[in-house]
């Protein structure tokens, strides 16, 4: 049922704690995944202990790079059934302080960079008549927060055209869906503050932090045909943190 073998894969952001776990997960059930992300040396790291996966370096603040990442990958996988948006910056700041390029910078890699990645790989995709287009969205696009209007904007857009996508792809087979993780235990929220994550582990009914582990597994359950009838959703993945 989770079996992917033969499926191509394009992961961004591979080389955080997240997108390494996404291309591990999806690799080990046979998938061949081609990993982006802005650090080559973590990148290749990965690659060496995933066979058969290749590495595709990309800062996706440039638009050119962002528009030549799906070609590039179609190339050299040969095809592309799996397209996972887990790339993302943060650039905090309150509101009424948050520079333009603050606000700018988020949702051109967030949003628009996810954007331009799930429209071109729907040409492959609708070529094929089969694709999942996945997403990581975020608890805070769902809740906002304080100093992240410009994170908070981004993710609930990428959640807004997710839906739409997955109105208009639906008919060639391709589902087009959102992973929303809670607080995630990575090396970016083991540098916050120790009373913040226990304060979020105290709202959380699970009562712990998130692994990434926790969000490959949602993504793998996606891309498989356990979930072939899943689409336009936002699956929650934060351990009861945010009940929609």
């Amino acid at each position: 049922m989770f079996d992917l073998t033969g499926r191509k894969a394009l992961v961004t952001g591979a080389s955080g704690a997240i997108g390494g776990a996404i291309a591990s997960a999806l690799a080990a059930r046979g998938a061949r995944v081609a990993l982006s992300g802005t650090r080559a040396d973590a990148l290749e790291a990965l690659a060496a202990g995933l066979p058969g996966s290749l590495v595709l370096p990309r800062r996706l603040d440039d638009a050119g790079a962002v528009d030549a990442l799906v070609p590039d990958a179609v190339a050299a996988l040969g095809g592309l059934d799996i397209l996972v948006n887990n790339a993302g910056i943060t650039r905090d700041n309150l509101a009424m302080r948050m520079k333009d390029e603050e606000w700018e910078a988020v949702i051109r890699v967030n949003l628009e960079a996810a954007f331009r990645l799930a429209r071109a790989a729907l040409r492959p995709m609708m070529k094929a008549r089969f694709g999942r287009i996945l997403s990581i969205t975020s608890v805070v696009g769902v809740t906002g927060n304080p100093g992240q209007a410009n994170y908070a904007a981004s993710k609930a857009g990428v959640a807004a055209f997710t839906k739409s996508l997955a109105k208009a792809a639906g008919p060639d087979g391709i589902t087009v869906n959102c992973v929303n993780p809670g607080v995630v235990d990575t090396p970016m929220t083991r540098a916050w503050p120790a009373a913040w994550l226990q304060e979020f582990i105290a709202q959380t009914p699970l009562g712990r932090l998130g692994t990434p582990e926790d969000v490959a597994g949602a993504i793998v359950f996606l891309a498989s045909s356990a979930g072939s009838f899943i689409t336009g959703a936002q699956i929650d993945v934060n351990g009861g943190l945010h009940m929609a």
